[in-house]
């Protein structure tokens, strides 16, 4: 059986996605830049935006659930008075209004729009419909009708008003939240339309956007060798919000072979447990063995690196 194509490297690469590039190709772009044999990414960002895009490189790919289940942080500017069929400026004109919300209208609708709430996502979106992608059967001319799904907005603040059709916002939310219904929402709610015009993602999980790295800097290598490991973070910089338990070879033995672990033999190690997911971060001195939880007064393996 042949070796696999590329090395072993495990790690984070943290991309500051450009204008126009996809995720999928910024994947491959990676992957071919650090010759590594397995990568992914964590969070689907479009085209039209910029910002935070977290690559996983071999085993860092474990870790993907992980990140896209964490708390994401964006900035956009909303333009009134048009809605587009995409909800974004790549789209066409599909609605006009001449309302144009003042600060303090703004500000009022915003608490409507925060917590946990129900969004129609963009038809212009990756859900599947009936087996096909609702991207696809909005460009063939049968737009779906996607049901509202539950979403997360921790919070919503008015940063700036550079001109009447123009407001720019901060959003931290959960997953699956879409910013371009966020806009469209907050334009109707202020009785007008509306699409974004400028989307960036300025954190994912623990990454933010001071430590990401543009892919154009990174493609400058003259002797075509690999891109340096150095620029990668360690698989378990994925993990930091969840609480860290420091095991035993023997007790990380027993994990990796299926089995589970008495807590009250851990009672003294264990993390204040304040994550409603009973998840703790298993280490074995600096390296992560992987996520493990709490149940019925057992640890089990959740998901091993």
């Amino acid at each position: 059986m042949g070796r696999k194509r590329g090395q072993e490297i495990d790690g984070w690469l943290i991309v500051d996605k450009a204008l126009g590039l996809g995720s999928t190709t910024a994947v491959a772009k990676a992957r071919r830049l650090f010759d590594a044999q397995k990568a992914g990414h964590a969070g689907t960002l479009d085209p039209l935006a910029t910002g935070v895009l977290p690559i996983a490189l071999g085993r860092a790919t474990k870790a993907i659930p992980f990140i896209m289940d964490a708390t994401k942080e964006y900035r956009f500017t909303l333009a009134f008075g048009e809605q587009r069929d995409t909800d974004d400026r790549e789209g066409v004109g599909i609605a006009w209004s001449d309302v144009r919300p003042t600060d303090a209208a703004i500000e009022a609708v915003l608490p409507s729009l925060t917590g946990d709430v129900m969004q129609v996502p963009p038809i212009y979106s990756a859900l599947k419909v009936g087996g096909e992608r609702a991207y696809d059967m909005a460009r063939a001319g049968r737009p779906p009708v996607l049901p509202p799904r539950p979403a997360r907005i921790d919070a919503i603040t008015l940063l700036a008003r550079p001109d009447a059709d123009t407001a720019v916002f901060a959003v931290r939310s959960g997953k699956g939240v879409y910013m371009r219904a966020l806009a469209r929402d907050i334009a109707a709610a202020c009785g007008s339309v509306g699409h974004i015009a400028v989307l960036r993602r300025t954190k994912c999980g623990p990454f933010g956007e001071d430590i990401a790295i543009a892919l154009d800097k990174l493609d400058q290598n003259v002797d075509n060798a690999p891109a340096s490991p150095a620029l990668l973070r360690p698989v378990s910089t994925a993990l930091a919000d969840i609480p860290a338990l420091a095991l035993t070879d023997d007790e990380a033995r027993a994990l990796s072979f299926g089995q589970t672990l008495d807590v009250s033999g851990l009672s003294d190690r264990l993390p204040v447990r304040d994550d409603p997911s009973g998840n703790v971060r298993a280490m074995i001195g600096e390296r992560a063995l992987g996520i493990c939880r709490i149940e019925h007064d057992r640890l089990r393996s959740v998901r091993l690196f």
